[in-house]
């Protein structure tokens, strides 16, 4: 990995997280994701002019690409309604890089050396940590968490899904651009069907948060699939996943939510695997 692909990957850890914020922070979980949908498709149009039309090999993953992301979008909105920021975003992000390791390997013939497998383990364990840790004296939110770990598994999916398809298209650009355009516009079409006079209404007061959120939704997945075609995508998936600190640090300074020491050691834990992955 070199460092201007690092650079990347983490600007969109950072945008990602900025991006889910955004969304959690609208109660309304359809407007969220119709305004982020929305806003990644126009984004989509306003790049087609630029961007080349995909290789023929790249749509079968292209279109599975779509369904999976159209079940990550409903898992994550079920665990935002569901449970805290803080929380349910960590352990969506940190299921990912372990499982995306396991799916490489199997499908993509991408086995990690010993350095970066035990960096993606040590950095998946920090950010289980980050969490998990703060729930002492408190039941678990088993809703939550499961919808969390639901998000991670399909986070998994479409990372290999598009690390694959990506490769073979000719042009990231052309790649996300026609990904955010098929996939941004199922949830505004359901809201309409499922709203249907209503809805202008309703989107008027967060139309502007919610189409910033989508705009940079499209940057921060742009910035990865273009990392993917130039590293592995175990190590990116992982490297992404750094976003966790981001989406910790904003549970608790925006949205009130208690982080507390146990924490701060698996942030620790987490740059500790970091070194490690990108020491292989």
């Amino acid at each position: 990995m070199t460092p201007l692909v690092v650079l990347a990957v983490l600007t969109a850890a950072l945008t990602h997280a900025a991006w889910n914020a955004i969304a959690h922070g609208i109660k309304d979980q359809l407007l969220a994701f119709t305004l982020v949908g929305g806003g990644g498709a126009l984004c989509a149009i306003a790049m087609a002019p630029f961007a080349a039309v995909p290789h023929r090999g790249a749509w079968p993953f292209l279109a599975a690409s779509v369904v999976i992301h159209l079940a990550y979008q409903y898992l994550l909105m079920r665990s935002f309604r569901l449970g805290e920021f803080g929380q349910v975003y960590p352990v969506a992000r940190g299921v990912a890089p372990l499982a995306v390791t396991v799916l490489a390997a199997v499908f993509v013939s991408e086995r990690p050396d010993a350095w970066q497998a035990s960096g993606v383990a040590v950095a998946s364990a920090g950010l289980g940590g980050v969490a998990l840790w703060g729930l002492r004296g408190r039941r678990p939110n088993w809703p939550a968490l499961a919808a969390a770990v639901g998000t991670g598994l399909t986070i998994a999916g479409y990372t290999v899904v598009d690390g694959v398809g990506v490769r073979d298209s000719g042009s990231s650009l052309g790649y996300i651009t026609w990904l955010m355009l098929l996939q941004g516009l199922a949830i505004p079409l359901l809201a309409i069907t499922v709203r249907r006079g209503r809805l202008l209404a309703e989107l008027r007061p967060v139309a502007a948060r919610g189409l910033l959120g989508g705009a940079l939704s499209t940057a921060a997945y742009g910035l990865v699939l273009w990392a993917q075609t130039r590293a592995p995508l175990a190590p990116v998936a992982a490297l992404r996943e750094t976003s966790i600190l981001a989406g910790a640090a904003i549970g608790t300074l925006v949205f009130k939510e208690r982080f507390g020491r146990p924490r701060l050691l698996a942030a620790v834990v987490v740059v500790t695997g970091i070194a490690l992955m990108l020491a292989g």
